[in-house]
């Protein structure tokens, strides 16, 4: 979604809402991202705010169990038109007063976004031997001990 911000960059007080949905093409989304907020011009100072909410569907990185959830992000940024710093990431220029608002909210969603998904917190994940699920219960499997750690267990026994 295109935003024209000519009238918000001029008048204090104004305005812009949206509310608007779009594909993202990422496995993981599997609906399409539902985006609401509004440009708004505050004392001077051009600000973004929006909420991105998506159905969230993938395995745990644990355990494999599917996990299917709705998550909801909010973000926030403040817009100006031009920068004499190349190398500033606070601010988001709008050089021509139009702004591209799908690429921003992909970004912030893709940056938000947790390296792994996990089932629960408390995620036990799978035997490393047997390949049960923990979170069923215990598998009955003995771990491997290391061999070089035996004389120390010895000296514990005695």
């Amino acid at each position: 979604m295109y935003l024209q911000l000519e009238a918000v960059f001029e008048r204090e007080g104004a305005n812009v809402p949206f509310d608007y949905a779009f594909a993202l093409s990422d496995p993981v989304i599997a609906s399409p991202v539902q985006v609401k907020g509004s440009v708004f011009n505050k004392t001077g100072i051009v600000s973004l705010e929006f909420s991105a909410s998506y159905l969230l569907k993938t395995d745990c990185a644990r355990c494999g169990a599917p996990i299917e959830k709705t998550l909801n992000e909010t973000f926030s940024h403040i817009l100006i038109t031009h920068s004499e710093n190349e190398a500033q990431d606070l601010y988001i220029v709008v050089d021509d007063l139009h702004f591209d608002l799908d690429a921003l909210v992909a970004e912030d969603l893709f940056l938000a976004m947790p390296s792994r998904y996990l089932c629960r917190a408390d995620c036990k994940g799978l035997c490393p031997l047997c390949g049960a699920d923990l979170n069923r219960g215990d598998c009955g499997c003995k771990p491997d001990t290391d061999p070089r750690w035996d004389a120390l267990k010895a000296l514990m026994n005695e």
